[in-house]
């Protein structure tokens, strides 16, 4: 009797650990529905879920995160989060936790992952250029400085992946596009394109033929054929804000937000209050459209139905919708003060959109604008989903 006690005994302690290890371990779920929302005041990233609206946890530790962005893995498990600070934290969405983290410049704005999704690689304004690492180890593979002129570095942006281990970037100072093959990062090899006054941004079209880097410095764009690159860089939309005097700028827009809809594109004016619309078959403007303010993001839903729009100050707590079969703005919603981003569900029947000022993440549906849920977070800024995985220039 007493052995048989023991026996039972041992058997209940054994599956009650059984039982606690159990509930220590997550339960198995994909990883096509989740996201992170950057907190930016706090150094820290809500891991979320699109399909529930929920927020799954918080990761914090991230420094500096006030110009924040982030890709994500080809299996979509881990979030690659570029910081201001330089630094580059590898998040794994499953486990909410932070996976790695490096340090690799003075300041930086952001960075992308190659197309096979062995590389990362951080755009740095100091010191100016572009430094790659290994996605899993987060090791060093390679530093290719933006050199111009005389001993000068020019700041990177509109950092963007390329088929064949390539990625294209603007450099700000330079006034150039370069493309560099890190293929072999080794011996990366870097083409030089002269591109206009003061590139501040850039984006590759979907199916990465073209290159577009947007002027600061003068009316109008950039455009690069990266399949026939010896032809160079030519200008459109030259003549957008000719003989008219642009209003201050109080936020740099963002091409990254630009949109691709019924073979036209939808682009921010600088300095305007304006979206502009170009043709994608020859490039010409086709159109403009009277917005609230100057716009920031202009971004298309996944079917190119609607293109979202969002401003800078002083009209930032706004957002306004444009139908793109009559390019006319159809509604404007006030979804919290200063809002700083948005991003469509995968499939595009959901907005999220947040409001730093109010602290808080609202998400509406598509189809009728209707608020569907809020969600508190602190300072949120930029809102990336982990389907951007499967996409190029992300």
């Amino acid at each position: 009797m007493s052995l048989l006690r023991k026996l039972l005994s041992t058997g209940l302690m054994l599956l009650a650990a059984a039982s606690a290890m159990a509930a220590e371990v997550p339960e198995p779920r994909g990883s096509g529905d989740l996201g992170i929302v950057v907190e930016r005041a706090s150094g820290s990233v809500l891991v979320i879920d699109t399909s529930a609206m929920a927020v799954l946890g918080r990761v914090e530790g991230l420094g500096d995160l006030s110009h924040a962005s982030a890709v994500f893995s080809r299996d979509q498990r881990y979030a690659y989060v570029f910081g201001r600070d330089g630094g580059i934290s590898r998040i794994d969405l499953l486990t909410r936790t932070l996976a790695g983290r490096v340090v690799q410049a003075g300041n930086s704005i952001g960075g992308a992952i190659s197309q096979d999704g062995r590389m990362v690689v951080a755009q740095n304004y100091e010191p100016g250029g572009l430094k790659a690492f290994d996605a899993q180890t987060l090791a060093p593979l390679a530093d290719i400085p933006a050199d111009y002129g005389e001993g000068r570095r020019a700041r990177v942006v509109g950092l963007t992946d390329l088929a064949d281990g390539r990625f294209a970037y603007a450099l700000f100072d330079a006034g150039e596009i370069r493309v560099t093959d890190l293929h072999d990062p080794g011996h990366p090899q870097t083409r030089r394109f002269p591109a206009g006054k003061s590139p501040y941004d850039g984006l590759a079209t979907p199916d990465g033929r073209y290159y577009i880097a947007g002027l600061f410095g003068e009316d109008g764009l950039a455009l690069l054929d990266l399949w026939q690159p010896e032809k160079g860089v030519r200008k459109v939309l030259q003549g957008y804000g000719r003989g008219q005097e642009p209003l201050p700028v109080y936020k740099m827009p963002h091409l990254r937000g630009w949109s691709v809809a019924n073979g036209r594109v939808y682009l921010p004016a600088i300095g305007r209050h304006e979206v502009l619309v170009m043709d994608m078959a020859n490039w010409q403007e086709v159109g403009r459209i009277p917005v609230r303010g100057q716009p920031v993001f202009v971004m298309a839903r996944p079917d190119g139905r609607e293109v979202w729009v969002n401003f800078a100050f002083p009209d930032n707590g706004a957002v306004q919708v444009i139908d793109t079969l009559d390019n006319r703005v159809t509604d404007t919603l006030e979804p919290g003060r200063a809002v700083l981003h948005m991003e469509f569900t995968p499939r595009g029947e959901a907005v999220w959109i947040s409001s730093r000022d109010d602290d808080r993440v609202a998400i509406y549906t598509t189809g009728t604008h209707a608020l569907l849920k809020v969600l508190p977070a602190k300072s949120p800024s930029g809102i990336f989903f982990s389907a951007r995985a499967v996409r190029s220039g992300f």
